[in-house]
């Protein structure tokens, strides 16, 4: 089999406190060799980075806020921010975004550190890595708003409908799926539209430890993702678009080691 990347790793969270030098070794003996490490909040990056320094043969990373922690934000906090792009040398600026399902920070506080996050990944020419939920128009009002200056874009966790898909490929966003596209009873139109996703804007994740998919054969115990679980979500989808899995792997790994480097 191919080598698999992993664009979603949440490997700061202490559900991998214990063991995260086994997850990587079971990852990559299932073939996923490349990480993105994820950075949820700014008091993740210090975490973030130091699984990045040890890992860094086969991990990239992010520097940002997600949505839920968006009320962090302040103006001396995106400077604090600003520093750690310009001196740690992230691949992507993120999670960042709009979450109006949760609302755990206001949708002020959500779209003052989004387009803040935005001017950041202009300014130091960095992709962005993106969350989107509930949030649908406010999102692409913001990205319209600076879309000819973001160097490029990845949608991440993408369980939306053929228009919403629509209106990220003509922003010519590229597109990540987990697996929550496993879960045949609930996703009927997500299956249908990702059919219509052009290969070369496609990305494959596990979010994990969250999201872990629905028809694996065997669960873990502890209900945990894992990466080494993104060849089961790689094969359905390939099941999916009537494509040879090992091609799928193919595109996206290239897709994915282009986009963050």
């Amino acid at each position: 089999m191919s080598e698999l990347f992993d664009i979603a790793c949440n490997f700061s969270s202490n559900r991998y406190d214990n063991d995260l030098d086994e997850v990587i070794k079971n990852a990559k003996n299932n073939n996923v060799t490349k990480f993105l490490v994820v950075s949820a909040s700014i008091n993740d990056v210090d975490k973030v980075y130091s699984i990045y320094q040890k890992y860094r043969s086969d991990c990239f990373f992010t520097v940002g806020t997600h949505p839920h922690h968006a009320n962090e934000i302040n103006s001396e906090l995106m400077k604090k921010m600003r520093i750690l792009v310009k001196d740690l040398k992230p691949c992507s600026v993120g999670e960042t975004g709009l979450d109006f399902f949760r609302n755990l920070s206001t949708l002020e506080e959500q779209i003052f550190a989004f387009e803040e996050q935005i001017k950041l990944s202009i300014e130091f020419n960095k992709p962005l890595f993106l969350h989107q939920r509930d949030a649908h128009d406010e999102f692409i009002k913001i990205i319209m708003k600076y879309k000819n200056d973001i160097n490029k874009a990845v949608v991440h966790c993408f369980t939306g409908t053929q228009k919403q898909l629509d209106s990220y490929l003509n922003l010519g966003l590229y597109i990540g799926l987990t697996g929550w596209i496993c879960d045949e009873r609930r996703n009927v139109e997500l299956r249908k539209s990702i059919k219509n996703i052009p290969l070369d804007k496609l990305m494959i994740e596990t979010d994990s430890p969250y999201l872990i998919p629905r028809n694996l054969d065997i669960k873990p115990e502890n209900n945990r993702n894992e990466p080494s679980y993104l060849p089961h979500i790689a094969k359905e989808i390939a099941d999916i678009i009537n494509i040879d899995s090992s091609k799928l792997i193919d595109i996206t790994y290239k897709n994915s080691i282009s986009f963050f480097s």
